[in-house]
């Protein structure tokens, strides 16, 4: 692993866009992107905090706005309220995907992650068509998580992080799901924030193992990146599409997060990101 940027509250949400890595840092309650030189420019302010990130097909940003339970769409460098979902969940919001028709698909907890003891509890994944408009497009996932959507556009891959698995689904017209089964089941792992590569596997940011495991189909496991402390998200990108850029912190905790502990990091991979 390759230091990149460090002395962030908590970076999510990473996408690999025109040149530029793009994250949340929701400790900071800002979203940023970043050269491969490394200059940070401030993007966004989120009071809500920001998670999740994509982009419409005209390149407007999308943004998940965690404790408001909204997604934020930037124009003009203003957030107008492109959803409100709050109407699904009392939960925050987390992580998204957005298809090449503007379908944003968006998971929610289903709990309070930050509570003492928390309770895991079945949740949803939202559907946000480019309109505006939303539904449930899936039920009963375990902690939804780091979602990612096929070279070919036809399949969506999601981390169910108290599950220890990842999920598919065929994705129909208008972003509809179905056909749901396992990708690959990862007992004693916890994966969380995803990518995939040009051979269809899959990178998986496992806090729990405190590593970054690549994973085929079926559940091999055929490179595991140690981290040596959380590892919560990850995107493929560079030049070439084989540097993985890896959200690493000391913990996920309102005090680690104010210590400025998150840490972007780097390494080199074989396979290059999946074109989509």
């Amino acid at each position: 692993m390759t230091p990149f940027v460090s002395g962030l509250g908590f970076a999510e949400g990473p996408r690999w866009y025109q040149d530029k890595l793009w994250f949340s840092d929701f400790g900071a309650r800002l979203v940023r992107n970043v050269d491969l030189s490394g200059n940070v420019t401030e993007v966004a302010h989120v009071p809500e905090r920001p998670s999740g990130l994509g982009f419409l097909p005209d390149g407007r940003l999308l943004i998940v706005s965690m404790n408001d339970q909204r997604v934020l769409r930037l124009e003009h460098g203003l957030l107008q309220e492109h959803a409100d979902l709050s109407r699904y969940t009392r939960h925050a919001c987390n992580d998204m995907v957005v298809d090449h028709e503007g379908n944003a698909f968006v998971g929610h907890m289903g709990f309070d992650l930050l509570a003492r003891a928390p309770t895991p509890q079945p949740a949803e994944l939202l559907c946000v068509r480019a309109n505006g408009e939303s539904y449930v497009a899936a039920t009963d996932l375990s902690f939804p998580n780091g979602p990612a959507i096929t070279e070919d556009g036809r399949t969506l891959i999601i981390a169910e992080t108290f599950g220890s698995r990842l999920s598919a689904f065929t994705i129909g017209e208008h972003g509809a799901l179905s056909a749901r089964r396992v990708f690959a089941f990862l007992p004693g792992r916890a994966p969380d924030g995803i990518c995939l590569d040009a051979e269809g596997a899959v990178w998986v940011a496992d806090a729990r193992g405190k590593a970054c495991v690549r994973v085929r189909e079926g559940g091999e496991i055929s490179d595991v990146i140690a981290t040596g402390r959380g590892c919560y998200a990850c995107a493929l990108g560079g030049r070439d599409g084989r540097t993985l850029f890896v959200c690493t912190a000391e913990g996920y905790d309102l005090a680690a997060m104010a210590r400025g502990t998150a840490a972007i990091e780097l390494a080199r991979v074989s396979v290059p990101a999946a074109r989509y």
